[in-house]
């Protein structure tokens, strides 16, 4: 398993790498391919096999609405990419008076349909907006990285020196220990960023969002575990071997990329 994770990241890591270089259309199609195959994979998992008629019709219109947010953010107009978000509540809100049976199926497949939207493609269009802003070239590199890092540190330092479960219901597998690991690596890693990219924001704040950051990425990490764990499924997918699905790949970078927006903004307006 070890080895299968090193080889698919070292394969995937040289197109990433050209892909956020070469920034444009080619990035915001990346970004919009991930979106679409990880909204697919949250459906499957969410949706519990279910078979009504009115699932059959939203899915695919989250999966147009994935699109059409990346393409927003693609033109730096964060002001659209929640119209195009709002448009999907109203659509899908029409489509449900439309099929309207009162059955349970209905109700839960419209809450999954919403949710799936606002959870992936929304935080994955706000990497383009980071992209496509000042200096988007080296942000997106420092979320990856301290998001990677802290990753990657959890795994090793829960696997060798775990020993305390950190949410045994959510991930039997995930250790306090790794946790602690994780961070240490998430404000390493941010240290060195912020020596190289903001000197002019203070430690004290830069400390601050490094922590929110790791906080947000291990959340979104549990986030996706509950969801699997309720539905009794083990990966997302296989489309990468040795990690999964790609939702199991970017679950902390959806939870962490709003935060890091955030602090993009307040770095900016500290110079």
């Amino acid at each position: 398993m070890h080895r299968k994770r090193w080889i698919t990241g070292l394969v995937v890591l040289p197109f990433l790498i050209y892909l956020i270089y070469a920034g444009g259309v080619a990035f915001a199609s990346m970004i919009a391919v991930a979106a679409v195959l990880a909204l697919w994979e949250y459906f499957r998992i969410a949706s519990n096999s279910q078979d009504d008629n009115f699932r059959k019709i939203v899915t695919p219109i989250g999966y147009l609405t994935a699109i059409l947010m990346v393409a927003a953010s693609y033109k730096f107009s964060a002001e659209m990419i929640i119209v195009v978000l709002g448009a999907n509540i109203i659509i899908s809100g029409l489509v449900f008076l439309f099929f309207f049976n009162s059955t349970p199926q209905m109700i839960e497949s419209f809450r999954i349909q919403i949710q799936g939207v606002a959870y992936i493609p929304l935080s994955l269009s706000i990497l383009v907006l980071i992209r496509n802003g000042s200096d988007g070239i080296s942000w997106i590199f420092f979320l990856l990285i301290i998001i990677f890092a802290g990753d990657i540190s959890a795994f090793y330092f829960g696997t060798y020196f775990g020993r305390h479960k950190l949410s045994p219901s959510v991930s039997p597998g995930k250790t306090v220990e790794g946790s602690i690991g994780g961070f240490i690596a998430n404000i390493a890693v941010g240290a060195v960023f912020k020596f190289l990219l903001f000197p002019h924001v203070s430690w004290g704040y830069c400390f601050f969002f490094f922590i929110l950051i790791g906080v947000a990425g291990q959340v979104g990490d549990l986030f996706e575990s509950a969801l699997k764990r309720m539905s009794g499924v083990k990966d997302s997918g296989i489309i990468l071997p040795g990690h999964g699905g790609i939702l199991d790949r970017i679950d902390a970078l959806l939870f962490a990329t709003p935060v890091m927006y955030f602090f993009i903004i307040f770095a900016q307006s500290a110079r």
